[in-house]
């Protein structure tokens, strides 16, 4: 039985060939001289200091439908940005999602931290997309690639200038995340094939993870004490969405999740 991501990726497929069959790579890629200059995303979360926030505009999920009404993408990422997050996430699927690609152009005109593109990435045209659009970084996730494609997409995202955040969920293919030349690597506490979700999965996986790499926590993480403890167990930077999209007041979920004081 088709699991949940399956579907996603079979949907996924479809709009690339949708995309390409409207606007060829070709005449995307000529889109490229007109994008604004890369930020850079690793140094961002590599810099000193306390773990850092990669904030997420997220509009809905399949897990939890719709998560905020009043939705508004580069004022609440301004507002990731004043109260201390390093970088920004933006959703830009929109089948399952509610996003969209024009979400992270507004995010990336209004901000002076880099911005990622957050979509199930499985072929280069979606890489020239997120350039063409001001994208600094893309999310690759292992549970939809084959090693192969990995590699060769991690290497497609570097020579654009994008920093790839490699996710993987199961321990087993922290092999090809490797492989593939990834220094950024997310874990995922989302089981993307059941989305339940542990905050533990990131521990667990930390003692495999050379210490030469930057490691992100992603899913599930609600609390400061949440973050004291993955910080603690060496984590260097947190992905947090839903559990900040929920809030009235934004800025002050961020303040309390980061255990900062308001202003």
């Amino acid at each position: 039985m088709p699991t949940i991501l399956d579907k996603i990726v079979a949907t996924k497929r479809q709009e690339i060939a949708r995309a390409q069959s409207q606007t060829p790579l070709q005449e995307l890629q000529s889109q490229l001289a007109d994008a604004p200059p890369v930020r850079d995303f690793f140094a961002a979360l590599a810099a000193d200091g306390p773990i850092k926030l990669i904030a997420e505009v997220k509009k809905a999920s399949p897990s939890a439908g719709l998560i905020r009404e009043d939705f508004h993408p580069a004022t609440i990422a301004k507002t990731y940005e004043q109260h201390g997050a390093s970088c920004i996430s933006v959703l830009t699927d929109e089948s399952y999602f509610q996003g969209h690609l024009d979400y992270l152009r507004q995010v990336r005109a209004e901000v002076a931290i880099p911005v990622l593109r957050k979509d199930f990435i499985l072929d280069e045209y979606q890489l020239v997309e997120a350039r063409a659009a001001g994208a600094d970084a893309v999310l690759l996730i292992a549970e939809c690639l084959s090693p192969a494609e990995l590699a060769t997409l991690h290497a497609q995202a570097t020579n654009l200038g994008l920093t790839a955040l490699v996710e993987l969920y199961d321990p087993e293919n922290l092999e090809s995340v490797l492989a593939a030349g990834a220094r950024l690597i997310g874990v995922n506490n989302r089981n993307l094939h059941t989305f339940e979700v542990d905050l533990g999965h990131t521990l667990a996986i930390r003692q495999q993870v050379p210490s030469d790499k930057l490691l992100v926590g992603e899913s599930g993480i609600r609390t400061h004490d949440d973050v004291a403890m993955l910080a603690a167990a060496g984590v260097d930077a947190i992905l947090v969405g839903e559990s900040l999209m929920r809030q009235p007041d934004i800025g002050a979920a961020v303040d309390a999740l980061l255990g900062r004081t308001a202003g």
